[in-house]
């Protein structure tokens, strides 16, 4: 290729300004190259909360958008994962003190299937039966709540700390506890595809 089909093939790039989901204002997360916009599809953005809220305390939540739409100069996402940093969650290890964690699959109101990951932190070592609780009491509440919510309310509810809060509020009259977090929810089906799915699995019953 001569040089002069390479820089054209440069200038035919177009910058497109990814922005998140209108539960997260529309905000810019920032801007992706490409010469075709079918190639803008499916490109993953991260960004942390702190970014998104002008608040460096919440650096330690990151979040990952994935392209879905594509306009003139804009490109919009949609929520797939939340996540806690590594170096955030291994400071709220303490030596001889209980790490309860638990994994969660529901679906939300509006058909949306979502995996939610909460750990608890205990004060001191907890026993086997006071872990079980615990986890139990988290699987518990966390199903209740997609039972109530639609998938843009359960993030909300994530993001925002809520979630945890209340499962906090409950668990710690099980055993003490210092600390609740939900340390990663992921997006894992979109309603089409839980629909499908279902229809699958009723033909392979039939």
């Amino acid at each position: 290729m001569s040089e002069r089909s390479v820089s054209r093939a440069k200038q035919e790039k177009r910058w497109y300004t990814v922005l998140a989901p209108e539960q997260f204002d529309r905000q810019e997360l920032g801007e992706t190259p490409a010469d075709e916009p079918e190639k803008v599809y499916d490109r993953t953005i991260e960004t942390t909360l702190g970014d998104l809220n002008n608040n460096a305390s919440e650096n330690n939540t990151k979040l990952t958008f994935k392209i879905t739409d594509v306009g003139s100069d804009s490109a919009y996402t949609e929520f797939v994962e939340h996540s806690l940093t590594r170096d955030y969650l291994r400071s709220l290890v303490r030596r001889g003190a209980s790490k309860i964690e638990a994994y969660v699959t529901v679906l939300t109101t509006d058909d949306y299937r979502v995996q939610i990951q909460p750990v608890a932190f205990t004060t001191k070592k907890a026993d086997a039966s006071q872990e079980k609780a615990i986890r139990e009491q988290m699987v518990e509440m966390i199903e209740e709540a997609a039972e109530e919510r639609s998938f843009e309310e359960l993030v909300d509810s994530v993001v925002e700390g809520r979630l945890s809060s209340a499962i906090y509020g409950e668990a710690k009259t099980i055993y003490p506890l210092r600390r609740v977090e939900i340390q990663k929810t992921t997006l894992e089906a979109h309603p089409e595809e839980v629909a499908e799915e279902e229809a699958t699995a009723v033909d392979v019953e039939d």
